[in-house]
């Protein structure tokens, strides 16, 4: 078993916009997931994997939007963020792990006609998965991410993106995703504090920046190869494409190569004031996506 902290449920009470009722899964491991699960089953399922340093509360604003559309959402905090638990060893976090965790939770919860909605490492991770069960997936709704290859250069906006994160290990992420996205308020910035009492919460989070392959035998690699040559040759499902156009590191020339990838991708939907999180900007493009997944 693995030991680990659970941020206390008090620190999530009363946050804007977040009165989702909690689900949580029992791995194997003996960690606790925590997932969303709203919206009417029996249709389409919009399967939603956040990023670093982010949760599930970065879907608050499209969770709505999906469910009024008449779909169900599952929306995981990986382990390490959110309500799920985080482990203490900072080397349990690897790219096997976290996509690990993912496919046994789809498994759990049998999910079927899923569309895939990933963004940072929700795509990193969740792009890979499809190939391993394409039964499972009909639809692609992808965000400033990309696939971790290992066999392009990372761009200098990363390579910048990672020291930082290395020289603050307490980083602020609450702050963080103010500067990102300055229309949130300062309890909608503090959210994103919550599951993060204090540093030893974090490994998750400090973790991420340097699972990023930076060579072709890097962990995760294989795996990612083999994605990309599903979407680009065997993906059969529709797809979306947002591109948050002001972000400085998984932006336009990243979504671009990616979108070459992606077989039968319809030209990108560019948000011009998105960043990185681009979710946050989720009422400018929501319905537009769903159109092109229908």
């Amino acid at each position: 078993m693995i030991e680990a902290l659970r941020t206390p449920d008090e620190r999530f009470e009363n946050l804007p916009g977040y009165d989702f009722k909690p689900h949580y899964l029992e791995h194997a491991n003996g960690l606790r997931m925590h997932y969303l699960d709203e919206g009417r089953h029996g249709g389409k399922t919009f399967l939603c994997l956040h990023g670093q340093p982010t949760w599930s509360y970065l879907y608050r604003q499209m969770i709505p939007l999906l469910v009024q559309a008449g779909h169900r959402v599952v929306a995981p905090d990986l382990f390490g963020f959110g309500k799920s638990d985080k482990p203490r060893e900072d080397a349990v976090y690897t790219f096997d792990f976290h996509r690990d965790s993912l496919i046994a939770l789809i498994r759990a919860l049998n999910l079927q006609n899923t569309v895939l909605v990933c963004q940072d490492w929700g795509g990193l991770l969740g792009l890979t998965i499809p190939h391993k069960m394409p039964e499972r997936f009909s639809g692609l709704l992808v965000m400033n991410t990309s696939l971790a290859t290992g066999d392009a250069p990372l761009t200098q906006g990363f390579l910048d993106w990672r020291a930082w994160n290395n020289k603050n290990p307490d980083m602020a992420v609450g702050k963080l995703m103010q500067r990102s996205c300055p229309q949130l308020s300062p309890a909608e910035a503090a959210a994103y504090d919550a599951p993060y009492p204090d540093l030893h919460y974090k490994g998750g989070v400090r973790r991420f920046p340097n699972l990023v392959p930076d060579n072709p035998d890097a962990p995760g690699t294989e795996t990612s190869r083999k994605a990309r040559d599903f979407w680009r040759n065997d993906w059969q499902g529709k797809s979306a494409m947002v591109i948050g156009m002001a972000d400085p590191v998984l932006g336009a020339p990243v979504m671009q190569a990616l979108h070459k990838q992606i077989r039968n991708c319809p030209a990108a939907i560019e948000v011009a004031e998105a960043g990185h999180f681009v979710q946050e900007w989720a009422p400018l493009f929501t319905t537009q996506a769903l159109a092109l997944l229908d």
